[in-house]
């Protein structure tokens, strides 16, 4: 892949406010180590050329044991370094809660992730439909995601967006995303899951509005449903062969996952039907 698209694909090229704080703490902090590492070389190259034995004016001291100036220097710049570091990693930990809401004037969008071998599963409660391997949202409103594992912990990850996080089976972690303007961001899994790890990739696709609200029309107008029987030839070990949507999703399927990968399985039927 070449630099400058991996550049536009990554951390650095965000396209949401959380990616965007991300990006800021990740330069501070390069900047602030920089302030170190530079003079440190500097200094090296800087007294091995002084120091040479050619050097007539080099003046050797070997009696020379302590130097207060020396010591407050070379203390104090390690110092304001974990300071600085400490500060901006304790203030962006607050700042960047996953689970903290986004600050705006639209209502978020609740979406349910499931991490399956090998592919992912995204059920929209509050609009009764869900797809395969595509998050498809309207771009400049919030994402309320709520994530589990229907298997081994996975972890999702969309670098442009922002704030990996993991799932985990019988557990749920939340995670609050946005997407500021229109395009197609590659979302991944961030951690060894399997053989089929590799391709287990997602498109966060972003639309306007109006083409949001096309595209749940066309969803809701398809013919398939993801009840607990297709479910289940869903969460068969392997890889999507194309992303897929559901026009109809069957209630409570989210919490009758979370349910049966708790070891509570007389539990999800009765959590469907809820």
């Amino acid at each position: 892949m070449p630099l400058a698209t991996a550049w536009q694909q990554g951390v650095l090229d965000p396209h949401g406010p959380i990616a965007a704080a991300e990006r800021t703490i990740l330069l501070n902090a390069t900047a602030i180590m920089l302030a170190v590492v530079l003079p440190v070389i500097v200094l090296t190259l800087a007294f091995a050329w002084w120091f040479r034995a050619g050097n007539p004016w080099a003046r050797r001291d070997p009696t020379w044991a302590y130097s207060g100036a020396v010591e407050v220097t070379v203390w104090s710049i390690p110092a304001l370094v974990i300071l600085f570091l400490g500060g901006i990693a304790w203030i962006g930990s607050h700042d960047l809660d996953p689970a903290r809401p986004l600050a705006s004037s639209r209502p978020p969008l609740a979406v349910q992730v499931v991490s399956l071998d090998w592919k992912w599963l995204f059920i929209y409660p509050d609009l009764g439909v869900a797809s395969v391997n595509r998050l498809t949202v309207p771009a400049g409103t919030p994402l309320r995601l709520q994530l589990t594992s229907a298997s081994v912990m996975n972890s999702f990850f969309v670098p442009q967006l922002g704030s990996q996080i993991y799932t985990m089976g019988g557990m749920t972690t939340a995670l609050n995303l946005q997407a500021d303007t229109p395009g197609t961001y590659a979302g991944l899994s961030a951690n060894f899951s399997g053989d089929g790890f590799s391709d287990m990739r997602f498109d966060a696709v972003a639309l306007p509005p109006a083409e949001f609200e096309r595209w749940l029309a066309g969803v809701r107008a398809g013919p398939d449903t993801l009840d607990a029987a297709r479910y289940a030839a869903l969460a068969r070990p392997g890889i999507a062969a194309a992303p897929a949507s559901f026009g109809r999703v069957a209630p409570g399927l989210f919490h009758a996952i979370v349910a049966a990968t708790a070891g509570a399985g007389a539990a999800a039927p009765m959590a469907m039907k809820e």
